[in-house]
């Protein structure tokens, strides 16, 4: 089928006049680092020691543990610049792959630039607002004994909020930052091997996600043992230190206020421009996908990179930062009430989790490695096996390093073996994260029966493939339902029967052992970064070697690894919905905690047969919906844009189709970018608005009712139906949007009559509807879970 579309009336690859984007600006560094650079290397050098010194001075004034966790970070970070020098040093390949990638490097940046200057104005905003309430609200016992007043508690929300949002931007920018620079890089390597190709996109990815992971665990450890100093916690006439997590509830926001405008913008940015070019080049022209005649391909393959990767980080390190906080706030709750003498192991636990996590996942990334004798071109090695291989590797090394690190930190006299139920409690987490992983990919990959039976029924046209697409994603939430469940409930009854029991005689570890499972969830996070970020990277590369008009033998490369690409998008996808379930789940509890405290009443349940909860579980649960739509009405609208400018062009200038003309590339970047960032303003707002006037709303009713608490458990209703429904939405959405996209790649690798059959364009159609569901509204749910988990502790004292 390629052979006869090369000899059709497009011409032999290698006979076509090379033409390619002139879109060549000044390049973008960002404020800092343009700082940075015009310091002298000496004092740069010597302010670099100073600031370590610093940073270790607090940690050794606050625990060894935090030492510890400073420690391995900065030697990620070392890592990590190791493995920036050795891609970098990989040649980016012939000038037109070069010019294209400078070309798609610009409109990434450029689009980052405005979307984050967007998103740190509204940011700044937020922290006034937050200011403002703080400042007015009451205070809890422990604060009062503390002499943490309302203002010095409102100051330290700020900072946190503050911070956590400026280290997510500085997160989603790194992964921005390597995959416009990786992309060329694999380009060029496609053409020698496949395995090398495969070890460049890893190893990457794997920069990426060390900075990532490393820059949430350090930022969290900096600002602990921050206010540990800085507020003399455990001294005479001061706060706990198991009060403290508590303060750090806002750093969970920012991050989760950053992560959810980042994955909307990027996410309606990279679906439009996708759907405008397959819509009008594939469907209408019939050019194959990313052909350097379409003029939107330039704003697809942009897009890439600031929704998949940007937006993939900023999401990535919320789920860790929002996860360790939790985790940190239950182990500090629950040492509190076990009267345990040192409760710094149970409060730290996490971050030494992480740290670990860097260790292992680093172990993970350097075993991929490339072969002399395999990957040449015409021997395409599956790359699927070889990072199941590195994920094995990993998996393993968690398993270790969690039992050690249990041993380590939460081994009490007062439960000797309760540090084995919890080490049980991480393998429950680290087995949830393997099997959703391997459900997802099931679902996903063509290898497998669902994808090829959902390819099979394009052979019938466009409707049956939207329906079997439509009915896979909603069978697909069972098996991932069911494990969270076994996995929670599993993860609750050993840590309740830990041996820990409060000074009644209660046994309180339960919370803790769900929080625990939660940690072995995330504990090879890093490893699975790497594999999300090796998709966009690899889906970048295929783009630059079709734009440049590569031999069919390079394409094929890019292809099978684009192919893997979605495959592991999709898994890192259904690792972080799980993730986020059960970090929802800690973060409803630590609310409840929060509301008992300022309300000085008991407050463990939520009965939804009051009418006003019922109500706010509906509203919970309609919250989901309309969010969903919105994302996806936004990309609907912004892909129209780009579909009429294509369609103009393609009629305006008639001699694209024969290489005669040069489309205008950067008038669909402009149209993309612009319109992005206006439509994820409205879905996002809703977002942060809906739960804080619901609050306020049943509050006043509770006041003029008798029921003083009445605004908090509708809070908390809305918030366990929203996390219900968005899991399962989130599920929906992200497998069927995967499963489209592999049942359309399955097509064109020669099945069902392949490229241009009427069935690779009924499989076009259905991947054009999954675009907004599994890149756009998708992936911002399960950030949007947490958001409202986040925004609703910060808030609590609001709705009493």
């Amino acid at each position: 089928m390629d052979d006869a579309m090369e000899s059709g009336n497009l011409g032999p690859y290698q006979d076509r006049p090379r033409i390619f984007p002139n879109m060549r600006t000044k390049p973008y560094t960002p404020l800092i680092f343009r700082v940075i650079k015009r310091i002298n290397v000496r004092i740069l050098f010597v302010l670099l020691l100073l600031g370590l010194g610093a940073i270790f001075y607090i940690g050794a004034s606050t625990s060894p543990i935090i030492v510890f966790v400073f420690s391995v970070c900065i030697i990620s970070f070392v890592l990590s610049m190791y493995l920036t020098k050795w891609v970098l040093a990989k040649d980016e390949g012939p000038p037109e792959m070069v010019e294209i990638s400078d070309a798609i490097r610009d409109g990434a940046e450029g689009f980052f630039r405005t979307q984050y200057g967007t998103i740190s104005k509204m940011a700044f905003l937020l922290a006034v607002i937050i200011l403002s309430i703080y400042m007015f609200r009451s205070t809890t016992p422990q604060q009062e004994s503390s002499g943490l007043g309302r203002s010095m508690s409102a100051y330290v929300t700020v900072v946190s909020f503050l911070l956590g949002a400026l280290c997510s931007g500085i997160a989603g920018y790194v992964g921005m930052w390597v995959s416009v620079r990786a992309n060329v890089r694999v380009s060029s390597a496609a053409r020698r091997s496949a395995r090398e190709a495969l070890q460049i996109a890893v190893r990457a990815g794997g920069f990426s996600a060390m900075v990532v992971v490393g820059l949430a665990v350090i930022g969290v450890a900096v600002l602990y043992s921050t206010l540990y100093v800085w507020l003399e916690v455990d001294s005479p006439g001061s706060m706990k230190v198991t009060d403290l997590p508590l303060l750090l509830v806002g750093y969970g926001f920012g991050a989760s206020f950053v992560a959810l405008f980042a994955q909307l913008g990027g996410g309606i940015y990279t679906k439009a421009a996708d759907v405008g070019a397959d819509l009008v080049g594939k469907v209408e022209q019939g050019i194959p996908e990313d052909d350097p005649r379409n003029p939107a391909v330039i704003a697809d393959l942009v897009g890439d990179n600031v929704g998949d990767c940007a937006a993939r980080g900023a999401d990535l390190f919320e789920s860790i930062a929002a996860e360790i906080i939790s985790a940190m706030i239950l182990g500090g709750t629950m040492a509190q009430r076990c009267k345990i003498e040192d409760p710094s192991g149970f409060i730290l636990f996490p971050l030494v989790v992480h740290s670990f996590d860097l260790v292992v996942s680093s172990v993970g990334i350097l075993s991929i490695r490339s072969k002399r004798d395999a990957g040449a071109i015409g021997v395409v090695e599956d790359p699927m096996l070889i990072l199941q291989k590195g994920y094995s590797v990993t998996i393993v090394l968690a398993v270790i390093t969690f039992g050690l690190s249990t041993r380590w930190m939460l081994y009490t006299e007062q439960a000797p073996l309760a540090w084995l139920n919890f080490a049980l409690c991480g393998l429950v987490g680290i087995l949830t994260a393997y099997v959703f992983v391997w459900i997802t990919k099931y679902y996903t990959d063509y290898k497998h029966e669902p994808v090829r039976t959902l390819a099979l029924s394009s052979s019938t046209g466009h409707g049956t493939n939207i329906i079997a697409g439509i009915s896979l994603g909603l069978e697909s939430t069972a098996l991932p339902v069911l494990v969270i469940s076994v996995s929670v409930i599993s993860a609750f009854w050993l840590g309740h029967t830990s041996g820990l029991v409060d000074e009644a005689g209660n046994s309180t570890g339960g919370l803790f052992g769900t929080a625990v499972a939660t940690m072995g969830m995330l504990s090879t996070a890093a490893y699975v970064l790497t594999m999300d970020m090796f998709g966009p990277i690899a889906d970048n590369a295929g783009g630059i070697v079709e734009m440049s008009q590569q031999p069919e033998s390079v394409r094929e490369i890019t292809d099978v690894l684009d192919a893997v690409g979605n495959t592991t998008k999709a898994t890192t996808k259904g690792f972080a919905i799980g993730s986020a379930a059960l970090a929802s789940f800690l973060l409803f509890s630590a609310y409840m905690d929060e509301v008992a405290a300022f309300a000085h009443v008991a407050f463990k349940q939520v009965d939804i047969a009051i009418p006003e909860v019922f109500v706010g579980g509906l509203l919970g649960s309609m919250l989901i919906f309309l969010f969903s739509a919105w994302a996806c009405s936004a990309v609907g609208r912004t892909a129209q844009e780009v579909v009429n400018e294509v369609r103009r062009q393609f009629i305006e200038r008639p001699g694209i189709m024969d290489y005669k003309e040069k489309p205008d590339y950067g008038r669909c970047v402009s149209i993309v970018a612009s319109a992005s960032l206006r439509e994820m303003i409205k879905p996002g707002a809703l977002a942060i608005v809906s739960p804080i006037v619901v609050g306020l709303v049943f509050r006043i009713v509770g006041y003029y009712t008798g029921h003083p608490l009445l605004g908090a458990k509708v809070v908390a209703a809305m918030l366990m139906f929203a996390t219900v429904s968005g899991i399962l939405m989130a599920l929906f959405l992200n497998t069927a949007g995967g499963a489209w996209d592999n049942a359309k790649k399955y097509i064109e690798t020669g099945a069902l009559g392949g490229k241009g059959s009427d069935c690779h364009k009924a499989a076009v159609t259905g991947d054009t509807v999954g675009d907004p569901f599994k890149d756009t509204a998708g992936p911002s749910l399960h950030v949007l879970i947490k958001m409202l988990a986040t925004i609703t502790l910060v808030m609590a004292p609001v709705f009493l």
